[in-house]
């Protein structure tokens, strides 16, 4: 190889990759061995103990060499050559001998994946063994897959329950028209997507009906003094210092909330925007800029974005929102998508004052899985 097409490749590329020059010698080293090796026995012990300790390199029966993590499986094995060999797989053997699908790989086994067209498919309790993201991923897949009726079903009968537990008729709320708009407004394309979201546990139902009843509740609220009800796009919850009467809207580029700190901007015919003192998207033009205050006597509702990043798992949003919900926060949307084994959700929580979420963020911190979570500011014109 190192003389070959490698090295042909290596110099017309005129790369001097310190990891592939490594390589080569580890190459030649490899084809030392078998020359000095009486037989192949010897050939392979020598092989095995010489190998990364991060990864272990196994062989096909047909000999061909594949690299897999540290403490990889036949399963991962099987990922690896194919998701379909994956998922028929229902047996290994090992340098000739049937092992249980959690042995871990030792460098230089000979890997033989046993499959059935029949085979029931992966198994959950596959996840508590495999270490590659990719048969994690393709085994979760498949189990959700197969479980969407199930999901569908048991959703069916969480939101029920949790409507019956508001006095209300399930029947009435839970109408295909209903869902479907509730599922487009929290980031789904069909009803069905949603429903097996909730049944999988990563909305809660809970959240769901809190959703759908959420235009009867605010009309409720509206009607019984001392509650305070989500704000609109104008509203008297500022106070323009010097002028009375002027029409006060907020921007939702940055969102402001009481306890950020505001400045007021005169816009053509929308009256007085308001934006936070740090907003990238203020306008640079000072003199159409006019001081502003909270009312000390505001206690609307107002929405607080959010954005949450964390190492994908079961039950990871079904924990973030029980945390919320524990706290007695209310969520108006949500929204999540997953990519490499990141999970990033969206929220938009209902606040009425900037302090009152902060205790609520660093319980976030501590969800297991979370990497990351930050207030989000779109960026859009005034």
């Amino acid at each position: 190889a190192e003389y070959g097409i490698a090295a042909h490749w290596r110099y017309k590329e005129g790369t001097n990759d310190e990891t592939l020059i490594e390589k080569i010698a580890w190459l030649r080293q490899l084809l030392e061995w078998q020359q000095e090796s009486k037989d192949a026995d010897e050939y392979l012990e020598n092989l095995r103990f010489d190998l990364f300790e991060d990864e272990v390199f196994v062989f096909t029966p047909k000999g061909d060499v594949l690299n897999l993590p540290a403490g990889a499986t036949p399963v991962d094995f099987a990922f690896h050559i194919h998701t379909h060999i994956g998922h028929q797989c229902i047996g290994a053997k090992v340098n000739g001998r049937l092992v249980p699908l959690s042995y871990k790989l030792q460098n230089g086994d000979i890997v033989q994946i046993l499959t059935s067209k029949q085979a029931g498919g992966p198994s959950s309790d596959w996840l508590k063994f495999v270490v590659t993201s990719k048969a994690k991923s393709k085994i979760r897949q498949w189990l959700r897959e197969q479980r969407r009726d199930e999901y569908i079903q048991q959703a069916r009968e969480n939101l029920e329950r949790e409507i019956k537990k508001r006095g209300l008729e399930p029947q009435e709320y839970l109408k295909a028209e209903a869902l479907q708009d509730t599922a487009e407004r929290l980031g789904f394309t069909e009803a069905d997507d949603l429903l097996v979201a909730v049944g999988d546990g990563k909305i809660t139902a809970a959240m769901v009906v809190g959703k759908i009843l959420g235009d009867k509740d605010q009309e409720k609220q509206a009607k019984l003094p001392g509650l305070g009800r989500r704000r609109s796009k104008s509203t008297g919850g500022v106070i323009v210092k010097g002028v009375e009467g002027l029409l006060v809207r907020f921007s939702r580029c940055c969102n402001p909330v009481p306890g950020d700190e505001i400045i007021g901007y005169i816009t053509r015919g929308k009256g007085v925007a308001i934006h936070r003192l740090n907003c990238s998207n203020l306008p640079g033009d000072t003199e159409r800029m006019i001081a502003v205050e909270w009312a000390k006597t505001e206690t609307g509702v107002y929405p607080f974005e959010v954005k949450i990043e964390a190492n994908d798992r079961v039950n990871l949003l079904a924990d973030i929102m029980n945390m919320i919900a524990a706290r007695n926060f209310n969520v108006s949307a949500a929204k999540v998508a997953t990519r490499k084994g990141m999970a990033f959700i969206d929220l938009t929580l209902d606040i009425s004052h900037l302090d009152d979420v902060k205790d609520l963020l660093t319980h976030i911190r501590q969800v297991k899985g979370v990497q990351r979570i930050h207030r989000v500011s779109r960026v859009k014109g005034t």
